[in-house]
């Protein structure tokens, strides 16, 4: 052994010491093979450092990324690169990577994204939510039935007021499944009132299999719909899907025709501005 080996070793084990105070557990793995790799020529002390570096920023990275998709609720991951836009030809695949660039959400702007059952609506909206989580955007995913009722609930509770506060300060709001299941009375007033408050001030994304021309079904109250669609058409980015379910493509011959072959209705211009939106609750519940 060298007289150089102890020398080594005690700066070693310091160093080691170092990232156990650091807290910094990647770096205390690679250590000593990124040190081989020093010792047999193959990278030099600043490369090295480089490597210790990456493979630690990697990991908190991961772990951020992680715990974000799950403050979101987003437990079902899907990307862009899963989907297959090859199934889907109505689908302009440029325009869907161009919101993957974030931009909209630094407009504010609402992505609605319409369509048949199985025509990979919530894969497009779960994939653009995780693209903003890795981009650092703080996100919420929720269906609309369970948005309505954690809304009611904190109604009850009488802390509607901050759950819409604490809605309001996601980048990102996702809403899935509009017009999937009925809307209990009164809830298409409370999620007015959160559309309100974010109107202008946060971006949404909403799914929906019905046109809006139906969303006073959907709602149960045409009054408030109108009310909705003023606001979420104003600064809209508006796709339709029309195509064939990609979840029953291997059983479509079972499909009935009418069925395979239907297609959402277009969406009618979006309605002109008016005065203050109906309901005393709207008024009551306006917040940023």
């Amino acid at each position: 052994m060298s007289r150089a080996a102890p020398c080594v070793a005690t700066t070693l084990d310091s160093i080691k010491r170092s990232l156990v105070g650091l807290r910094m557990p990647r770096a205390l793995e690679v250590l000593d093979a990124t040190v081989r790799r020093i010792e047999q020529g193959e990278i030099d002390g600043l490369a090295a450092l480089d490597v210790i570096l990456t493979e630690e920023l990697t990991l908190r990275e991961n772990r951020r990324v992680k715990t974000a998709l799950l403050v979101a609720r987003l437990t079902t991951i899907k990307t862009l690169s899963g989907f297959d836009f090859a199934f889907q030809p109505s689908l302009d695949r440029e325009r869907v990577l161009a919101l993957a660039e974030l931009t909209f959400i630094d407009r504010a702007e609402v992505v609605h994204l319409l369509g048949p059952p199985g025509t990979g609506k919530s894969h497009l909206a779960i994939a653009l939510a995780v693209e903003a989580v890795k981009a650092g955007r703080s996100v919420v995913f929720s269906t609309l039935a369970d948005l309505v009722t954690s809304l009611a609930k904190a109604e009850r509770d009488g802390s509607l007021r901050e759950r819409i506060r604490y809605l309001c300060r996601a980048s990102l709001l996702v809403v899935d499944e509009i017009g999937y299941l009925p809307v209990v009375p009164g809830g298409g007033n409370l999620f007015f009132q959160l559309v309100n408050a974010r109107y202008e001030r946060g971006a949404m994304i909403l799914t929906s299999n019905r046109g809006f021309a139906e969303w006073g079904e959907v709602f149960g109250d045409p009054v408030v719909a109108t009310a909705l669609l003023d606001r979420l058409l104003h600064h809209a980015v508006v796709i339709q899907i029309e195509g064939a379910s990609y979840r029953l493509r291997q059983h479509a011959d079972l499909v009935p025709e009418h069925v395979r072959s239907k297609a959402l209705i277009a969406p009618p211009p979006a309605p002109r501005r008016r005065g203050r939106p109906p309901g005393k609750a709207a008024s009551d519940h306006t917040a940023g």
